[in-house]
């Protein structure tokens, strides 16, 4: 399935997409390598997170893999095959995938109809837009027809906020797949999970998750007669884009006082690194997503960069996890994982 270059789902202007790449110039990675965060090690493999690539038809500020129109790096075939070997193989429950917009590589589909065969949950992180792009009118019912779980974003329930984040004209397009999704039977039949995800504006952490959620129902309920199941709300990392808008502003070191300032011993406990691996499109494999886009591998095995082959015959249980200051941002406050909320 081509994407098409010509959508008009970049609502980027040429300023604005030469603005997100200067920021994505700026690195915080050798800021954030030495750390005091307390040394973490896993538990049993739950989730196995995969990146399907960095082509997006969006470009958000507060994306942090630098997704967009622009990428090339998509998962080849024997990945995705090694992908499918080792859900088996190991048991793993819980495939994620994620990307840029992971719908738009094209072994998608193939990927969610046999890992589902395999039984297993299948998270499709979905930003919305793509279900009104030129050749994935059908994507919605795909995703119906395999019941795979939607975890969608949606950054504020208010349309300003939204288009700060993600570009004109983004918030009536995302009320328009929504409902389209409800209309399949998205949020309302149980065998149909969505999900919403809420991410701050500026230097804030995530207000409450329950009581923005019901915020957030009220809302979309009362204005578009919209229903979904749970609102998960994610803390902003200070990496990629958004890390270097910290620093082109000169805020780095205020939003790592804030993160350190809120940071709370017991989210140690449900860190999402401790049960999941993540998996770049390559199928080199991270403790986590963030880890992924900061280069830092695995430390599970004794391979200075291992792949997902390299994990086929290991008990990943006790091994360290890597670390670095951005874990503050998964332990402040209320904690933030992709699944929302540690502690609500």
């Amino acid at each position: 399935m081509a994407y098409n270059a010509s959508v008009s789902f970049v609502p980027l202007s040429g300023l604005f997409l030469k603005s997100v790449n200067i920021l994505t110039m700026l690195d915080t990675r050798p800021l954030l390598l030495e750390t005091d965060f307390p040394p973490l090690s896993r538990t049993s493999l739950e989730t196995l997170q995969v990146n399907l690539g960095y082509l997006c038809n969006l470009s958000c500020t507060h994306c942090h893999v630098n997704a967009g129109p622009k990428r090339k790096e998509l998962m080849s075939r024997e990945v995705v095959d090694m992908v499918l070997e080792f859900l088996e193989v190991k048991n793993i429950r819980q495939l994620d995938l994620t990307g840029g917009a992971p719908e738009m590589n094209p072994h998608f589909r193939d990927l969610v109809v046999k890992a589902r065969a395999l039984d297993v949950e299948v998270i499709d992180r979905c930003n919305l837009m793509i279900l009104l792009e030129s050749g994935y009118e059908d994507l919605g019912q795909f995703l119906a027809d395999n019941q795979v779980v939607i975890t969608a974003s949606l950054p504020c329930y208010l349309e300003e906020n939204v288009e700060k984040q993600r570009g004109k004209g983004i918030y009536d397009s995302s009320i328009e797949a929504l409902q389209k999704l409800n209309a399949l039977g998205y949020g309302r039949d149980p065998h149909l999970q969505l999900n919403l995800v809420y991410n701050p504006i500026d230097l804030n952490l995530p207000p409450a998750q329950a009581g923005l959620e019901s915020d957030y129902k009220r809302i979309l309920k009362e204005k578009f007669d919209i229903d979904f199941n749970q609102l998960y709300t994610i803390t902003n990392m200070p990496i990629s884009r958004f890390g270097g808008m910290l620093l082109a502003k000169g805020l780095y070191e205020k939003y790592m006082a804030i993160l350190k300032d809120n940071y709370s011993p017991a989210n140690l406990e449900t860190v999402m690194c401790r049960s999941l691996v993540s998996v770049d499109y390559l199928g080199f494999v991270y403790d986590c997503d963030f880890n992924q886009m900061l280069n830092m591998p695995l430390l599970a095995t004794s391979k200075p960069k291992p792949h997902l082959k390299d994990l086929l015959d290991e008990n990943l249980e006790n091994r360290p996890i890597a670390i670095g200051d951005h874990c503050y941002g998964c332990t402040a406050g209320q904690g933030s994982s992709c699944g929302g909320a540690l502690n609500d």
